[in-house]
């Protein structure tokens, strides 16, 4: 054979050389995801509120914290336009919250904020790394964090799933605008991931009922949205945009 096994996987997995955005990098999924690129090859730049990991001492040379307002377009243009000078191959919109309240007693200032920072915020990275991704030599990517809401229905946390419902449409949208622009548009789905956002909108009855209707009965880890990440922004990948993957347990393929 031309090249070996070992040769083909170290070539398609391997990031070394490039450099990329991970939104709301402090903790949970985007700090998972900006560890996992980072020690990949990548120089990572991870973009949050407080601009430093939560609850850890972790350092990784390549890998670069940024304090960032990500709802000021202005502040975020600017840390964007900083690191896309030197080129950029990839970003991945992670940032996210979301709000529990029944929608009859909803506070519109909530529903607000949780639009601007899963969805505006999203948007607005994207389009302001787009002259930069799209320069890539391997083909620009950006990776999209939904959510399994974005497919069924939850009580308590409807704002949040309108939001990763857009995130998906904001994914085929761009996929298609940007095809011949040298940039692949894709997204990941997380089902019920061990976080502290998870943990916002748990209860013991909840909690009961999550792990009953998924067919792997377990959470998943951050590290788990991690490596499906990986493989989107990875050589490996080059003939996929468009596309949604879910990293779920089974809970979308589970009936009853």
């Amino acid at each position: 054979m031309k090249n070996t096994f070992e040769e083909l996987a170290t070539n398609n997995f391997s990031l070394e050389g490039q450099r990329g955005i991970v939104t709301g990098g402090s903790s949970g999924i985007g700090k998972a995801i900006a560890i996992m690129l980072a020690k990949a090859g990548a120089t990572v730049f991870a973009l949050s509120r407080t601009g430093k990991f939560k609850s850890s001492e972790e350092e990784i040379e390549n890998l670069h914290h940024l304090k960032v307002n990500i709802t000021d377009q202005k502040d975020l243009k600017e840390k964007v336009d900083t690191i896309g000078i030197d080129g950029l191959d990839f970003v991945v919109n992670n940032a996210g919250i979301t709000s529990k309240q029944k929608m009859i007693d909803l506070e519109l200032e909530k529903w607000d904020e949780v639009q601007e920072v899963n969805v505006k915020a999203a948007m607005n990275v994207s389009r302001f790394a787009f002259q930069y991704v799209a320069k890539a030599k391997k083909a620009g990517r950006i990776v999209n964090i939904t959510s399994m809401a974005a497919y069924l229905g939850f009580n308590d946390v409807v704002p949040y799933a309108v939001s990763k419902t857009a995130l998906l449409g904001l994914t085929r949208g761009l996929s298609v605008e940007w095809a011949n622009e040298n940039v692949l548009v894709n997204s990941v789905s997380p089902g019920w991931i061990k976080t502290n956002m998870v943990d916002q909108v748990l209860d013991a009855d909840r909690e009961k009922k999550i792990l009953s209707k998924m067919p792997l009965h377990k959470y998943g880890t951050p590290e788990d949205i991690a490596s499906m990440v990986w493989y989107l922004v990875a050589p490996t990948s080059k003939y996929i945009t468009g596309q949604d993957f879910s990293v779920d347990g089974g809970a979308l393929a589970f009936g009853y």
